[in-house]
């Protein structure tokens, strides 16, 4: 009996250490994307290739990456897992604002005209659920996504055809600049959160005839939840990483427009931040020192990176608003 105790309990810990070494294999999180454009048989770019480009080969990684799409695993080790779930997540967010915005704005001339049906159905396919594993699986619906975007992205390749269209205007890119203002805004706002902060009621700021439709408190105290603070963390880096990823195909897309308005340096700056928040974690786990304390914050850290890239695009934003 002892003899069998010993084998049963041998064989437990030899399956929790490879499960151990294979969860860590597959929160290796993946390396930045280089933007790939493509030329017609004139030579010349064809507008809009690099950034649909870029979010296909985004979401492709999500679900090809070592462990594949984590989020809505039900079976060991994935279930034990949050931080590459968290990242996608983060990501997963970036690609569907781009996606809305490419649906919007970059594939539509004027406000009258009709949305790209590949676009509108893409766009649709990339907002179930993450963690659905039912059917339609979240990563089924993801692949029928890249292959809407595919054909899209064949069809602004074709000189041909005429009626798929990429416009690389500094009002589109405004459009989306603005989406990523919020989402950066918010992720630096969850970020500082990690130490706890009394903050202000700034919600009517600015408008003395602003109303709410319920009453708030003039001050809170915000505080991120200690068991939550490394979701946070890895969402913002996987929504870095993404953001990253487009940012580098925007400057392939929209490089007249960026050398027109002399804006090309601010957005090498946010890169250049942004590439900052993909810098490697030495700590085995995200530490949450008390801001000036003995130990790190790496929550504050990425904070500020996320920050002065948001400094950065609204600096460009206001580049591109100028005539």
């Amino acid at each position: 009996m002892l003899f069998t105790r010993n084998k049963v309990f041998a064989v437990g810990a030899l399956v929790g250490l490879i499960g151990y070494f294979v969860s860590v294999w597959w929160s290796i999180e993946p390396d930045p994307i280089e933007p790939v454009a493509m030329q017609t048989d004139q030579g010349k770019l064809i507008t809009g290739y690099a950034t649909t480009n870029s979010l296909i080969a985004t979401m492709e990684t999500l679900l090809d990456k070592p462990g594949g799409w984590l989020a809505n695993d039900m079976m060991p080790p994935s279930i034990f897992m949050d931080n590459m779930p968290a990242f996608e997540f983060g990501a997963l967010e970036q690609s569907r604002d781009l996606a809305l915005v490419m649906r919007k704005e970059f594939s539509r001339s004027q406000s009258q005209s009709t949305a790209d049906t590949d676009l509108s159905s893409a766009h649709s396919k990339l907002n179930i659920e993450h963690t659905s594993w039912l059917v339609p699986s979240a990563e089924s619906e993801y692949r029928d996504a890249i292959k809407l975007l595919k054909l899209y992205q064949a069809r602004i390749s074709d000189t041909g055809n005429t009626n798929a269209q990429f416009y690389a205007r500094a009002d589109n890119l405004n459009e989306w600049l603005k989406e990523v203002q919020k989402r950066l805004g918010s992720i630096s706002q969850r970020l500082s959160a990690s130490v706890g902060q009394d903050r202000l009621n700034t919600d009517l700021a600015g408008d003395s005839a602003a109303r709410q439709s319920t009453p708030s408190a003039m001050s809170a105290e915000i505080k991120t939840n200690w068991w939550k603070i490394d979701d946070v963390f890895y969402e913002s880096r996987g929504s870095a990483w993404a953001l990253l990823n487009f940012m580098r195909a925007i400057e392939v897309d929209f490089a007249d427009v960026l050398e027109k308005k002399n804006a090309e340096v601010s957005l090498r700056q946010i890169i250049r931040e942004l590439e900052a928040t993909q810098l490697t974690v030495w700590s085995p786990m995200v530490l949450n020192g008390n801001g000036f304390g003995l130990v790190a914050n790496h929550s504050l850290v990425m904070a500020n990176y996320i920050s002065r890239a948001n400094a950065a695009v609204i600096d460009l934003t206001n580049l591109l608003s100028q005539g």
